[in-house]
């Protein structure tokens, strides 16, 4: 649990229990049908309101708790504003203020991950916009921002002037480039830095924009200082394994933890908090059960062996809206109740792998690949090169001075978020590899941020 306060005050669990927390589930469920009901310009304008309403509350609610724990902080009674705290903690504790802020920053990113649903499906699942337009700092609080209403403005005056859509980047996670991107008329869309006073507008914005906007169209280097990462189409279709993470939700959602081995030597293993609840487990059962079912799950597929040093996992415990990089789980193939299990960690899901046994996966494919990551425990960082793929030209080897020869070649190298996609998106090993030996076809000098066709026919 990460707190922005000095140190945490509660259990995961005590989230969880949280009847805030847990009445926005199905408020979460709802708005992911109904923005799947949306067809219309008019229905999307009404869904974005809908959704601002309700994060705005939100927002002002946790800005209200902060407020009150920093007068606790100074012996000062909470203001008369303050909402009233529903965990049913003691009010002269400070920890129950800070508390429920925490709770009101996590329920805003659930939101706001439905609002990432919804800027993947007004960009047609296409991930390059998504991927230009997501590398900057993750947006503040709406709650209170300066120029907020400029920018509501110019949104109704879009859908006003000829019934067109345009989008609120802060509803986001994932678009954190210009505060707003305007469809109808215009192909592509366009994204623009709104401002109280239009002469206020910083130039760095503007040019952000514009390099995000090339980078999709033109092929130009990603927004930021390193002109080497480049969005790179692979003209391959994705192919994932998602019918088994709907397969294995469905299950947890009964038997309260679900194992299974994943083609591509990976296992998942869901935790479904209601199913748990259900079968009544103890602690102590619950334990047993979790080592029993994962540790059969990591032996069929191969990666039980050395599991401490070279194993390496990825989650979905509190990962809703931090990371700009990954699907929301509102446009996954799966029911709205459990796409808002999975963002409110009602249902965790994890995928392991062994990062030996991934690289002998790739050598079998006809790879020259060796897994770089040190043996450990630690977890990995973005940025972390986890193996490196190696392809050697042997038809242009050149004769060296002294009897040597050199043989060109290229180097591939899988940094952090790559692996993270072929986990979490259970991505078919076929596409992936493919995908490496196109990359590596290519020959481009860089960092190829990589991406499929067809996404429109996987995300909903």
């Amino acid at each position: 649990m990460r707190s922005l306060f000095d140190a945490d005050c509660y259990d995961p669990d005590d989230m969880l229990a949280h009847p805030r927390h847990q009445d926005m589930q199905p408020a979460l469920a709802m708005l992911i049908q109904q923005l799947r009901d949306c067809t219309t310009e008019e229905a999307g304008v009404a869904f974005q309101r809908d959704l601002l309403a309700l994060l705005l509350k939100v927002e002002q609610d946790r800005k209200e708790f902060k407020r009150a724990a920093d007068r606790m902080r100074k012996r000062k009674s909470p203001h008369r504003e303050a909402p009233e705290p529903q965990s049913g903690r003691d009010l002269g504790d400070t920890a129950t203020w800070r508390f429920e802020h925490d709770v009101c920053e996590r329920l805003a990113r659930q939101l706001r991950s439905v609002g990432d649903a919804l800027a993947w499906r007004v960009f047609g699942f296409h991930r390059p916009f998504i991927l230009s337009l997501c590398r900057n700092d993750p947006p503040g609080p709406m709650a209170g921002k300066a120029g907020l209403q400029t920018e509501l403005d110019r949104v109704e005056e879009v859908f006003k002037e000829n019934g067109s859509f345009a989008l609120l980047h802060d509803l986001t996670n994932c678009l954190r480039i210009g505060d707003i991107t305007v469809w109808g008329g215009v192909n592509p869309p366009r994204t623009e830095e709104i401002k109280t006073n239009p002469e206020a507008r910083k130039s760095a914005q503007i040019r952000r924009i514009n390099q995000a906007r090339a980078a999709v169209l033109e092929g130009g280097p990603l927004p930021g200082n390193n002109a080497s990462e480049l969005l790179h189409d692979l003209d391959l279709p994705l192919r994932t394994h998602l019918d088994v993470m709907r397969d294995a939700l469905e299950q947890a959602a009964t038997e309260g933890i679900h194992a299974t081995p994943v083609s591509g030597r990976r296992a998942l293993y869901v935790i479904d908090q209601y199913g748990c609840v259900q079968q009544g487990l103890s602690s102590t059962q619950f334990n047993e059960r979790l080592q029993q079912v994962v540790g059969a799950a990591l032996e069929t597929a191969g990666i039980a062996t050395g599991r401490e040093d070279h194993n390496v996992h990825f989650t979905t415990m509190d990962d809703t809206a931090r990371n700009p990089l990954r699907v929301p789980w509102a446009n996954y193939p799966l029911h709205p109740v459990a796409c808002a299990r999975l963002i409110g960690d009602y249902a965790t899901m994890t995928v392991e792998t062994s990062g030996p046994a991934l690289a002998d996966l790739l050598q079998v494919a006809g790879l020259d690949a060796h897994w770089t990551r040190p043996p450990g425990k630690a977890d990995l960082k973005a940025g972390d090169v986890v193996m490196e793929i190696h392809h050697q030209e042997q038809l242009r080897a050149v004769s060296l001075p002294g009897g040597l020869t050199m043989t060109p070649g290229w180097t591939l190298q899988m940094g952090r978020s790559e692996l993270d996609r072929y986990m979490i998106e259970l991505i078919q090993p076929g596409s992936w590899i493919a995908g490496m030996k196109h990359l590596l076809a290519a020959r481009r000098v860089g960092q190829p941020w990589p991406h499929y066709r067809n996404e429109h026919e996987v995300w909903v």
